[in-house]
């Protein structure tokens, strides 16, 4: 996803770059509090056209990647608010299929293993710890954006994933994400970039070393179907939606989990570099799938590979 955090930035990112002397971005570039807001998945507008985003292939940039990953799910439904039955259910299924077809070449997260720091490459080593439905209200409002009555903060979201993480005994660490899914209707925003018309998700991070707090917000996408849903359901659910762009996030905190890992001369992160590109389809319209996983079906997007130079579907 993106580091840099609206398109006129992305722009002059890479005029930038091509300048004499000019160097690469530093992850971070927006921030809300204490957050630096990664992997920004752009909101697509019922544009689903797209060609490999970015400048050049991914580079090193000396920070940490995942060697295994551990995740966890939480979802933040308040009374009054919801998700569509099955919602959480197939979300789970995903992440768990993630984990049983861990070390196999035939998905976009294989293509992660190409990637290294200085304690040795990525390895498609998943396991989902379980996940947790929140009914804890809302705060009030700490931003206003077009699409939602209701908008949280980055601060916000971290807060309460801090206070499910402790509730339920979890432990933050470098090896394990928590990714908060909000309940259909609540948007978003950091500064001037919100949920559903500058973004559909984001990875970051809190804290540093042993228990550095590695997250992702996940928006209901449906909440906007035009921005943030290319339209192929092969579960036969909102879930559907919200999933690509979970890979998304998924994959990028695994090779940028602190925004100084990998990512071009632009900032794109691999994710980034492959959003709404979905390469060869199977299934019927509507429910069109290319990855199947653990005997699954979903609707992914690609994933970067500099071995490819550019983005694949599986194996190196």
């Amino acid at each position: 996803m993106r580091k840099l955090l609206c398109l006129a930035v992305v722009g002059l990112a890479v005029f930038a770059v091509a300048s004499a002397g000019a160097s690469a971005p530093t992850a971070g570039t927006l921030r809300s509090g204490h957050a630096k807001l990664l992997g920004f998945v752009p909101a697509h507008n019922g544009n689903t056209v797209y060609r490999a985003s970015g400048y050049g292939t991914l580079r090193y940039h000396g920070g940490p990647v995942e060697h295994t990953n551990k995740v966890y799910a939480i979802y933040w439904v308040p009374s009054g608010y919801t998700m569509e039955s099955g919602y959480s259910s197939v979300i789970n299924q995903f992440f768990t299929d993630v984990a049983a077809d861990s070390g196999k070449s035939t998905n976009v997260y294989y293509t992660g293993t190409q990637y290294s720091d200085g304690s040795g490459h990525v390895q498609y080593s998943s396991s989902f710890a379980g996940s947790y439905t929140d009914t804890d209200a809302l705060p009030a409002s700490g931003c206003s954006d077009s699409d939602t009555s209701v908008c949280l903060s980055d601060a916000q979201l971290q807060s309460e994933i801090r206070t499910v993480v402790s509730r339920e005994g979890w432990t933050p660490s470098p090896t394990t994400e928590f990714f908060l899914f909000t309940a259909k209707g609540i948007g978003s925003c950091s500064g001037s970039s919100c949920a559903f018309t500058q973004y559909c998700a984001y990875h970051s991070w809190s804290g540093s070393g042993s228990s550095v707090l590695l997250y992702a917000n996940m928006p209901y996408a449906d909440t906007v179907p035009s921005a943030c849903d290319a339209g192929e359901h092969p579960n036969g659910n909102d879930a559907d939606a919200t999933i690509n762009v979970t890979s998304h996030e998924h994959n990028e905190t695994i090779t940028d989990e602190q925004g100084n890992a990998w990512y071009d001369l632009a900032g794109y992160e691999d994710g980034d570099k492959c959003a709404w590109i979905f390469g060869s389809l199977s299934g019927s319209a509507g429910a069109e799938y290319n990855q199947t996983i653990n005997g699954h079906h979903y609707f992914l997007q690609l994933e970067y590979s500099n071995q490819d130079r550019g983005c694949v579907a599986s194996g190196l």
